[in-house]
């Protein structure tokens, strides 16, 4: 089973803690990583052009002049497309561009992604992360007894304000509250960090082995 380095919040060594295979042990699929990659930054787009319809441009509510008698062609209204300013035909307009993976490909990508990082040795383990107060000096310091630096993805157990604006504006720190991350978060982490109660969050998630039952070594 892989294992992980179990340290405390001010960097001191605690051991090793063992991770669930179904997470951290997994079969790696590169090709279903690529496409939940893919599919999430489509589901990140927002499609916004849009052009009038003749139905929807200003004026255009009588006739530009009379039907017979003047020469010229006979026009019902000045918001048809082959006037200026008129409508726009077969012109873009907002689509859903969302797309969906299913369920057991999202879990699957996920497991890839946190299998490698787990094999490059890049995933750290801490007991616990508390603040007193919300200070990014604090959180700061923390990643450097860690040894952390360059992109992280640091996953909590439960959702926590100060933790969470502490480390908003250190470049290159994610935070996530398990098990709401994606695999471009896992990708893109250079390092990841995770507190030990998201590890129970996850393992319940993803039907892994309970991480009460798992050996910590010291």
């Amino acid at each position: 089973m892989p294992n992980a380095t179990l340290k405390k919040q001010d960097g001191a060594s605690a051991g090793s803690v063992v991770l669930s295979d179904k997470l951290f042990g997994a079969k790696v699929i590169p090709g279903l990583m690529h496409q939940a990659v893919v599919n999430e930054a489509t589901n990140s787009r927002q499609d916004t052009r849009n052009t009038k319809t003749r139905g929807e441009v200003a004026g255009g509510g009588r006739k530009p002049y009379r039907q017979k008698g003047t020469g010229r062609a006979r026009q019902g209204t000045i918001s048809a497309p082959h006037y200026r300013h008129g409508g726009i035909v077969f012109g873009p307009h907002p689509r859903d561009l969302s797309a969906k993976l299913p369920k057991k490909a999202r879990r699957a990508a996920v497991a890839s992604a946190l299998t490698v990082k787990s094999s490059e040795g890049v995933v750290t383990v801490i007991d616990a992360l508390t603040f007193d107060t919300i200070s990014t000096k604090v959180a700061a310091g923390i990643l450097a007894g860690l040894g952390i630096t360059g992109k992280t993805l640091i996953v909590l157990g439960e959702h926590n304000p100060v933790i969470y604006k502490s480390f908003r504006n250190i470049p290159g720190i994610v935070v996530r509250v398990a098990p709401a991350f994606s695999v471009r978060d896992v990708v893109d982490a250079a390092q990841i960090v995770i507190v030990k109660s998201a590890l129970d969050v996850l393992n319940a998630q993803f039907g892994a082995a309970d991480s009460s039952d798992q050996e910590a070594t010291v």
